[in-house]
């Protein structure tokens, strides 16, 4: 009974051996495979690592030159901003001195045009004296005709 007991348990042990062996090749397969799985995923991941790491680097330099051109307008924003202020502030005092200029040269013509007014008034005042005299002069010059010829005709004073 032992004897047969003994040979039960030693096919049973190798029984439990062999699927000791199927399991632990089992387990090495299924490790390797999940190794060489996990191996995969570790180099996808690094590649897309990569990538999405290059793609940083090429929007981060794509940032940084984006903000150098903002830079570089605003500067230039600035400067056209300050050159238009001084324009138009230059613009503003050529125009306040122009529009004094024109006032100047406006009271000055009305100046003229008064004095001118005034010239030509003593020019009709002159005119009609100088009128009144050459009239004047030629009812004298016709008074000394008369008198001239009475004169001639009187023969006692040849």
């Amino acid at each position: 009974v032992v004897y047969e007991h003994r040979s039960r348990l030693e096919r049973s042990l190798q029984k439990e051996r062999g699927e000791h062996k199927k399991t632990k090749e089992d387990f090495l397969v299924y490790k390797l495979e999940a190794q060489e799985a996990l191996n995969k995923e570790k180099q996808d991941s690094m590649n897309r690592y990569g990538a999405l790491s290059s793609q940083h680097k090429i929007l981060k330099n794509q940032h940084d030159d984006v903000k150098k051109q903002l830079l570089d307008l605003q500067l230039q924003h600035n400067s056209l901003r300050l050159e238009h202020r001084k324009s138009l502030e230059s613009h503003s005092q050529k125009l306040s001195q122009l529009q004094q200029e024109r006032d100047s040269e406006v009271t000055n013509l009305q100046d003229t045009v008064f004095k001118l007014r005034e010239e030509s008034k003593l020019l009709r005042k002159a005119h009609q004296e100088v009128h009144s005299q050459l009239l004047s002069a030629q009812v004298q010059m016709e008074e000394f005709r008369q008198l001239k010829e009475a004169l001639q005709k009187m023969p006692g004073l040849r």
